[in-house]
């Protein structure tokens, strides 16, 4: 493929998924938070999912230890192939047997220490090579048509810059993200001046918050290697995107879609309850059942 038209693509993603995912604990002792279901697919899936919508082939998942099912999940599965074959259950066959399209390919990279989401990113930098590429945080749900990323790769291809996700919270709420600073650029779309990660309220430059969506071009690796390890000796891709501001431009877009944080369990079961609403098999029954509910 000629190489400038490639850089004008986005074919690959980035998955973060080796932490540890403390606040599920115990569910997540054994298995990863990024296999939690909603409904009946578990949260990985989804942004696979979303992914491949957004015209990506190439999903690299930076995992850790006891991150095997998701790598097990993705595999083919010989044994409940045959059984379900043999059972006569070609609708559930037809559903394993589906889970990525032939054209997807994955590759998985071990993290050996959870240095944080920089690091997580940096991992990848072998894999990714010169490409722009996605980065996508499982436990940040969306539902949105087209996807978040699609939104987002549309923006790349015609601006040819970096595109962070953002949604507007609470200003309260400031203590727990990545917050940005931009000029309106267009419709829901700022271009950034500055990025600072977790500040207090007061201290906010706004209230447009970074979540799990990022288009990033291959520069930010360069940088992420000279970032400084902050506290825990974690390296934040908030201070890379920082350093990268000084060399290009880089958009914060603000997707049109909602949000769960199921990194929460409060989000986690928002997303549950809504989306068995919107289930074509449960839905009648499940809100059926909810309206019976005695409070």
């Amino acid at each position: 493929m000629d190489q400038s038209k490639k850089m004008n693509q986005v074919t690959k993603a980035v998955f973060p998924v080796a932490g540890l995912g403390t606040r599920f604990l115990p569910a997540t002792k054994a298995n990863p938070k990024e296999m939690l279901p909603i409904v009946d697919k578990p949260l990985i899936q989804y942004a696979a999912e979303e992914a491949i919508a957004a015209g990506i082939d190439e999903l690299i998942f930076v995992t850790g230890r006891n991150k095997r099912s998701i790598e097990d999940h993705f595999d083919k599965a010989y044994e409940l192939e045959v059984q379900l074959e043999a059972d006569g259950k070609k609708d559930l066959l037809g559903m394993v047997q589906n889970i990525l399209p032939n054209s997807a390919s994955c590759v998985y990279i071990r993290q050996a220490e959870a240095l944080g989401l920089g690091h997580a990113v940096l991992c990848a930098k072998q894999v990714v090579g010169n490409d722009p590429f996605a980065v996508i945080l499982a436990d940040d749900l969306i539902s949105a048509a087209p996807g978040a990323l699609r939104q987002m790769v549309d923006l790349y291809i015609k601006h040819q810059s970096s595109v962070i996700g953002v949604q507007t919270i609470p200003r309260e709420a400031t203590r727990s993200y990545g917050i940005v600073k931009g000029i309106p650029a267009g419709d829901r779309l700022y271009k950034v001046e500055s990025i600072v990660e977790k500040p207090a309220p007061e201290k906010a430059p706004s209230t447009l918050a970074v979540v799990g969506r990022y288009i990033l071009t291959p520069r930010i690796f360069g940088l992420l290697e000279s970032v400084q390890p902050g506290a825990g000796g974690e390296i934040q891709l908030t201070d890379g995107i920082a350093a990268l501001l000084s060399h290009e431009q880089v958009l914060a877009y603000e997707f049109s879609g909602k949000r769960y944080d199921c990194g929460n369990k409060f989000g986690y079961l928002q997303a549950t309850v809504e989306y068995a609403l919107a289930h074509p098999e449960l839905k009648d029954q499940f809100l059926t059942y909810l309206k019976g509910l005695k409070l």
